[in-house]
């Protein structure tokens, strides 16, 4: 899936480029329309009592965004786990005016069962439409290992 973002003026810092908070809500609003991509939009999710959610969030800035530049943001998956309850997306931003890759953005993440609060399997149509998105070349699979027992 692969987005496109213009900036305002209120994604600035003083220093004039883009706030580093701003990635991480561009990020957000990529996986948000790669999963209605996927027919998972939010009427879905409510319907089915389960959302997203992230464990971990790595933003690298690799090169300054201004005002008047244009980015893509390419999300793709790199990394599932065997049930597709938990996973790995890595995002791309490539600034237009001249393909610099300006950004990544790499979240861990899982399906979250809104009743029971805990991570839960996606259902078959979820895990599936998952497993068959475009993979980033890092792309590994997700191995679980079990937790100690408790002394």
């Amino acid at each position: 899936m692969v987005e496109s973002f213009h900036f305002r003026w209120a994604d600035l810092d003083p220093n004039g480029h883009v706030r580093h908070s701003v990635y991480a809500d561009i990020a957000a609003q990529t996986r948000v329309a790669f999963l209605g991509a996927a027919g998972f939009g939010l009427r879905q999710f409510a319907q089915l009592g389960l959302g997203p959610i992230l464990l971990r969030e790595d933003v690298r800035y690799l090169k300054e965004i201004h005002l008047d530049d244009v980015v893509t943001v390419e999300a793709l998956v790199s990394g599932l786990t065997a049930d597709g309850a938990r996973w790995h997306l890595q995002h791309t931003f490539t600034r237009a005016r001249d393909g610099a890759v300006v950004a990544t953005v790499a979240v861990e993440g899982a399906w979250f069962d809104l009743k029971t609060r805990r991570v839960a399997s996606p259902p078959p149509t979820l895990a599936e439409a998952m497993r068959t998105a475009a993979r980033h070349a890092s792309y590994q699979d997700i191995v679980r290992q079990p937790k100690p027992a408790e002394q």
